[in-house]
């Protein structure tokens, strides 16, 4: 039998990378973590982590009980809430979401789950997928709102990886420019047009996104402010600044005074979703949501409402 403290272990190793960091987060000695990872592999007969100086890496048989092991610790953390349930009859769930998403999708999805299941208790964390999908996989959220840009979603993928993903829209990222702009009544722009303008953006990532797609129409771009919330960064436009590349459903409200235009092809996209734990009979409500959400997005944007898939990541 597997012991699933061995298992919380090898997760806290393939999450930090090293022996040291992994007992520093568990609270335990790197001797402690390294007799947990021994024990498993005997048990095993079979290694499931690669020693060096540089690390701790993961075999691929490691990759598949840590896949494993995200399981337990969300089917435990799942037992947990229905134990709870039968004492106080509610059903809750936790949603990590991030904003512009939230604010677009989950009031009228929340609208249909209450609906349907009015006993639930819902609790909303707001947070970026590179933190909301590890939540996922540890069982402290049922399910997370999320977006991936051209690349895999953030964390492992494949065997190791205990996600489901739910494919819900693509959010194509739209130049924002002052009315005046000489620019600004196009219906669409090559990226290559702008390599003279000043930028201001929303997102740290929405920046490294920028610079790659900029790479590839040969220039490197000017970015004269960073921000963590697009209206702000819009609100900078507005005030002549530079201007923008913002996600679709976060142009909304409108700032007067501004025009937003389409790229061309390759044109940069993110990618919106929902990550679940990959488990057998999960919350009824849990479905609800996924399909209320669904509903939301196609209803928004429904030539992609044929393209909706669910994948296991």
């Amino acid at each position: 039998m597997i012991d699933v403290q061995r298992l919380r272990v090898l997760r806290a190793v393939a999450e930090h990378g090293s022996f040291n960091r992994a007992a520093a987060a568990l609270r335990l000695t790197p001797s402690a973590v390294s007799q947990h990872v021994a024990a498993l592999e005997r048990s095993l007969g079979t290694q499931v982590v690669a020693r060096s100086t540089r690390g701790a890496t993961l075999t691929r048989a490691g990759q598949i009980m840590v896949g494993a092991a995200e399981s337990v610790a969300a089917a435990l953390e799942h037992a947990r809430q229905q134990v709870d349930q039968l004492s106080t009859g509610r059903t809750e769930l936790t949603i990590a979401t991030f904003t512009s998403g939230g604010r677009l999708l989950l009031p009228g999805a929340f609208d249909w789950l209450t609906a349907a299941h009015p006993d639930t208790v819902l609790h909303v964390r707001e947070s970026e997928p590179e933190d909301s999908l590890p939540l996922v996989r540890q069982g402290a959220v049922d399910l997370a709102l999320a977006y991936h840009f051209d690349g895999p979603l953030p964390g492992p993928r494949g065997p190791g990886s205990s996600l489901e993903w739910t494919a819900l829209m693509e959010d194509p990222l739209y130049v924002v420019l002052p009315a005046g702009h000489r620019l600004a009544d196009r219906e669409a722009l090559d990226l290559a047009e702008l390599m003279a303008e000043p930028w201001v953006l929303g997102c740290l990532k929405t920046e490294a996104y920028l610079r790659r797609y900029a790479e590839l129409a040969g220039f490197e771009p000017e970015v004269r402010g960073t921000t963590t919330d697009y209206f702000f960064a819009r609100s900078l436009v507005a005030a002549g600044v530079g201007i923008s590349l913002i996600p679709s459903i976060a142009l909304a409200p409108q700032v007067p005074g501004l025009h937003a235009v389409p790229i061309r092809p390759p044109a940069p996209t993110r990618h919106i979703g929902v990550a679940t734990i990959s488990r057998r009979g999960g919350h009824h409500e849990v479905t609800t949501l996924i399909q209320a959400l669904r509903d939301q997005a196609a209803a928004l944007n429904p030539g992609c409402s044929a393209e909706l898939s669910e994948v296991t990541c």
